[in-house]
């Protein structure tokens, strides 16, 4: 069963956490400005020191284990299930070859697929454009 800490249990999430253990957050992705991404996507930290003070567990860029879990909680001590990461490469959607396209992937055809590419988005012949 994994342990899940709310943002208002980030005292004793820095209490309870192990350096050197990933732990995770499950991010709502804004649909308005990334609509063909995921609507979830989970983030993981890893924490592997003490802030040298306050003695709280901290990551390598002093981002401390309460502040993670009161911004970014709930956070898990288990990865995320059908979630993608939100370091991954996101899926692929579209390309600019036609429907039925079909062929050898070769340093020609790139170089073709490129000219394509830079042909049909010249900035001059924009609407939108200045």
């Amino acid at each position: 069963m994994p342990k899940i800490w709310k943002p208002g249990d980030s005292k004793r999430f820095a209490r309870q956490l192990q350096l050197g253990k990933p732990y995770y957050a499950v991010m709502k992705v804004a649909r308005n400005i990334a609509p063909y991404e995921d609507p979830y996507l989970y983030t993981e930290v890893v924490f592997t020191r003490r802030l040298p003070i306050t003695g709280t567990p901290c990551t390598d860029g002093d981002y401390s284990a309460e502040t993670w879990c009161r911004l970014y909680g709930p956070v898990t001590d288990t990865r995320p299930r059908n979630v993608r990461n939100v370091a991954d490469r996101a899926p692929q959607v579209a390309g600019p070859l036609p429907k039925g396209y079909e062929a050898v992937l070769d340093e020609a055809e790139l170089r073709g697929l490129e000219k394509r590419v830079r042909d049909g988005s010249d900035p001059k012949k924009r609407r939108w454009g200045r």
